[in-house]
């Protein structure tokens, strides 16, 4: 009797297109790649001269503390963006010279983002031989990032940054007399990096996790 013909294995397309999705970012991980990038972009684009921020003819003592008050609103209305972008530095070059700070923060954001955030919902999460639902790797990340920052010296680091950096911005408005500088009373009071901190922040995340969100449901 003759042999019957093998059977080729056919791989039907929509199972070649379902691989070829899964490799590569997410498209919400995209989208948010490149609404921080443009973000970031734009408050470049609207930063004030450094060498405005630095002249030393318009340092002067402030009569009072009201007028140091209304110094520091005034300057950073005008100089918001280099006033953020310092804090910016002051953060960064803070947990370069912590390595343990830097690497547990890094950890800790890849974790949100890789476990949760940008993580297709199917198939479920397995770690060292388990399954996690959903609720418990959203836990799971919630306690870490309390122990983190609470039960290590990472916060501390944080918090020591952001007070270095406050205390040097808010030293410079108060000294830096607004009078030479053009202040746009109809300019919106969040723009560039403060827009991204804030607002930004919240469509960038609301665009990006709405995906994911919806395959999750």
């Amino acid at each position: 009797m003759a042999s019957s013909p093998a059977i080729l294995p056919i791989t039907s397309q929509s199972t070649a297109a379902d691989t070829t999705q899964q490799i590569g970012p997410t498209p919400a991980f995209r989208s948010f790649i490149n609404h921080i990038s443009t973000t970031v972009q734009t408050g470049f684009a609207n930063r004030r001269p450094w060498s405005e921020l630095l002249d030393r003819s318009a340092f002067s003592k402030p009569e009072s503390i009201s007028d140091a008050t209304l110094r520091i609103r005034k300057n950073y209305t005008y100089f918001r963006i280099n006033y953020l972008s310092l804090l910016a530095v002051v953060l960064a070059f803070s947990l370069i010279t912590n390595p343990f700070s830097l690497l547990t923060l890094s950890g800790l954001l890849a974790a949100w983002l890789f476990l949760y955030l940008f993580r297709p919902s199917d198939p479920p999460l397995v770690l060292f031989g388990r399954q996690f639902s959903e609720r418990e790797t959203l836990g799971l990340l919630i306690v870490s990032t309390v122990v983190v920052i609470f039960l290590t010296s990472v916060g501390a680091v944080l918090v020591s940054a952001l007070m270095v950096g406050l205390g040097i911005v808010c030293t410079h408005a108060a000294f830096r007399a607004p009078e030479d500088l053009f202040l746009d009373d109809q300019e919106s009071p969040a723009t560039g990096f403060l827009s991204f901190l804030s607002g930004g922040a919240a469509n960038a995340a609301a665009v990006a996790v709405a995906p994911a969100v919806a395959a999750r449901v």
